[in-house]
């Protein structure tokens, strides 16, 4: 499956080189992507006894004029095809793709609270200073990590949450106490 995505992704990508369109099919790669993954919408993507010509239907009315005809062209294929299941997989390598031309990156962040905008900008810089590129945030909130980030960007994984430390602490202890 990843490699006709990848496939899928990488014609797409030409594409959108080929008709100076990189901002346009990111942007609305992004929307279309997070559409998708709403469930309701996952259900009709993938339900066998919606044909290929319903599904163009919902398609034309939800996105025409909202979408580059190339990126509607796409979702029509992919149903005529009936893959739907290389589509969010598709879609989310493009964006992969447009924002590592443009030198960019996506950090999923992982945090006890909310970040306030001076805090989400201080995290954007440095990562941005440390690895020369642009940084966007993608910052999730979970209670249970206790405190501190969890951060994975372009390959780097890095956790400094509290839950994380107590759990090598605990380790440690383990090892020294059985030495």
């Amino acid at each position: 499956m990843e490699r006709l995505s990848s496939l899928y992704a990488c014609a797409l990508f030409e594409l959108a080189l080929e008709r100076g369109s990189v901002d346009v099919f990111l942007d609305q790669a992004a929307m279309l992507r997070d559409t998708l993954q709403d469930e309701q919408c996952l259900r009709v993507l993938v339900h066998p006894h919606i044909s290929a010509a319903e599904k163009h239907e919902v398609f034309s009315n939800a996105f025409a004029g909202h979408l580059h005809d190339d990126l509607l062209g796409f979702l029509f294929l992919v149903t005529d095809k009936n893959r739907e299941n290389f589509l969010l997989p598709a879609l989310s390598e493009l964006i992969r793709l447009i924002e590592r031309h443009q030198n960019k990156v996506t950090a999923q962040v992982l945090s006890a609270t909310a970040y306030d905008g001076k805090q989400i900008d201080a995290l954007r810089e440095a990562l941005s200073d440390k690895l020369r590129k642009s940084v966007e945030i993608s910052l999730k909130v979970d209670p249970t990590v206790i405190g501190g980030p969890h951060i994975f960007v372009d390959g780097y994984y890095i956790d400094w949450t509290i839950k994380e430390r107590l759990r090598d602490l605990t380790v440690h202890m383990k090892v020294g106490c059985s030495a």
